[in-house]
């Protein structure tokens, strides 16, 4: 059927005039065909949705000795905040492919900005994040891209982060003329996302503009003066408090009253699983290890068939120094070309292993987890991490709210920090060489609270010989949503999940132990000889929003025979890989 496939694909990309041999070296992260094209023509507009609503569209193509080439040519959409042009700079300084995009209409491509309702130069008002309004705004919109003269008719779609949720609900509506997508840093379910363990304490609550903030984006064309944009940017003040609405949904089955909604399932691809598994587009994943939303990636590649994954060591929607911008534009040439690229040859999994020797971090693979990982148990004793169960005294502490990490970053950059004495910290002996943990670590607890709930945060961290430590992954937990159910789409192997209906809560009675199981986002780390391995606990986290427990609570940790609390590491073995 393969075979088959890229047949079929060469034919089209045959008879649409397009060469099909791709650069010789064609390898994961690298390609670089020659360009063909020496410019850029940029030109902004506004086109009408079926409610009266006016998007903002802003199209890029291909120019020669500054002339606009008149042909047909595959379009990449990409549905945004703003059409305002993008440098290649991310945040920070930092560049990132999806920056860059604009740089493929040198090679053949017509890239497309598209501010969503209630965005930027667009008109409308917002009323979720991800809403069926934008759903059917990307159904139509892709529609009318693959029916302009300047169209081959094949579109593809683009995003990271919010565009990237953007990118995947456009995949629920099976527009007919869209052939690939690649989206980075999203969410799958948004409950497990964005309220993860059922703790809000997460950066994704949207953009809050004022009149004055919208009015400094660049106008669409013919609107100079800015009228449309002054109405749009009025309008959008009317759009939908997202932390308002984010409070308001503790739980996965909560309603809202803003948007009259259960709306972690509305906002939800994997509410429309069945669409996407249905409209069988091609589907490209990026995520980074220092990123929020890792555990995303790959449940989403366990639920949509033939999906491919890349993740390295970056912050959200980073690439740092590896060429993303080369290797999407590797997977648009194979799928709105026709191109044989050598991307259907290789594992759909590539992933970066930190601290890895020189020359072997990027790895491949076609599983996940991977077939040789060896869960490994690290229990709890006073004071210390054992590999084997050790009669323990329950250990105390009290939850900080006064944790500060100044140089924890901000916004869709912020990390986890370890502050000594934030609550219990436990390191096991130094490895004796290096250890290789790549997985999902599992924390198996018993604990208690002197209130009827605790906010459980578990860190894995690495302990130079000098005492420095910096935080592997981690996972939380609210302890009242501690029940354990059957996901609705395919989770990894062994990995719990909480359905965390209102009905679920069971709220923790004073001092009695109580048993908690969850997992830490997954994470491919290299703990070198010498360094030790360490698990952390604490009842809050700096980046904790909207409390729901004004007072901290104090938390006993249990570790004896009848309570033997634990963290397993999904550790591969010498030799194994």
């Amino acid at each position: 059927m393969k075979a088959l496939a890229a047949a079929l694909l060469a034919l089209t990309a045959m008879a649409s005039g397009t060469a099909i041999a791709a650069p010789a070296d064609s390898s994961f992260g690298h390609y670089q065909p020659k360009q063909v094209y020496d410019g850029i023509h940029s030109a902004s507009l506004y086109v009408p949705m079926r409610d009266g609503v006016q998007l903002a569209v802003r199209i890029d193509r291909p120019t020669r000795n500054g002339k606009v080439v008149e042909g047909r040519f595959p379009v990449i959409w990409h549905h945004t905040l703003s059409i305002s042009q993008l440098t290649a700079d991310g945040a920070g300084g930092r560049v990132s492919g999806f920056r860059q995009m604009q740089e493929l209409v040198r090679y053949g491509y017509v890239v497309v900005q598209v501010a969503r309702r209630g965005n930027g130069q667009s008109t409308g008002v917002r009323r979720g994040y991800h809403d069926r309004n934008e759903a059917q705004d990307a159904f139509d919109m892709t529609g009318w891209l693959a029916k302009q003269d300047w169209s081959d008719g094949k579109v593809g779609v683009y995003g990271c982060s919010n565009t990237g949720d953007a990118a995947m609900h456009v995949m629920t509506m099976r527009p007919p003329a869209l052939k690939a997508v690649f989206a980075g840093c999203f969410s799958w379910n948004k409950y497990d996302a964005f309220r993860r363990g059922g703790i809000f304490a997460q950066w994704g609550t949207g953009p809050t503009r004022t009149v004055e903030d919208d009015m400094k984006v660049s106008p669409v064309d013919g609107d100079e003066k800015k009228v449309i944009l002054r109405e749009a940017a009025e309008e959008h003040q009317l759009s939908t408090p997202l932390f308002d609405m984010w409070k308001q949904l503790p739980y996965r089955d909560s309603w809202s009253s803003l948007v009259a909604s259960r709306f972690w399932a509305e906002g939800s691809a994997s509410s429309y699983a069945d669409q996407i598994r249905l409209g069988a587009v091609p589907l490209y994943i990026q995520g980074g290890w220092r990123d929020e939303l890792r555990d995303q990636a790959f449940i989403a590649h366990r639920n949509v068939p033939g999906s491919r994954v890349l993740i390295g060591p970056w912050a959200h929607c980073n690439s740092d120094d590896f060429a993303l911008l080369e290797e999407m534009h590797r997977f648009y040439d194979r799928y709105l070309k026709g191109i044989d690229t050598g991307i259907d040859a290789q594992a759909p999994i590539h992933y970066f292993t930190v601290n890895a020797p020189k020359g072997s971090a990027w790895r491949a693979t076609t599983d996940w987890p991977l077939k040789t990982t060896k869960m490994t148990p690290l229990y709890f004793t006073t004071g210390k991490l054992a590999t084997a169960p050790v009669r323990s005294k329950p250990v105390n502490f009290k939850a900080r709210y006064d944790i500060a990490c100044p140089d924890a970053g901000s916004g869709s950059q912020v990390q986890p920090c370890h502050v000594a004495g934030s609550g219990v910290s436990m390191a096991g002996a130094p490895v004796a060489a290096d250890t290789e943990v790549t997985g999902n670590a599992l924390a198996d607890l018993w604990v208690s609270s002197d209130q009827n709930d605790a906010n459980i945060f578990a860190y894995l961290e690495d302990v130079a010989p000098d005492g420095t430590v910096r935080v592997v992954t981690e996972g939380r937990l609210k302890a009242s949503l501690r029940k354990e159910g059957q996901a609705p789409w395919s989770m990894p192997p062994g990995v719990p999940w909480h359905r965390a209906y209102e009905e679920d809560a069971q709220p923790l009675k004073a001092s009695e132990p109580t048993h908690l199981r969850f997992d830490m986002m997954p994470t491919s780390w290299v703990f070198q000889k010498g360094h030790r391995m360490q698990i952390t606990l604490t009842g809050s986290d700096h980046r904790e929003r909207a409390r729901d427990m004004q007072t901290p609570p104090t938390i006993t940790v249990f570790a004896d025979a009848d309570h033997p609390s634990q963290v397993a590491v999904p550790v591969v073995p010498a030799g194994a890989r």
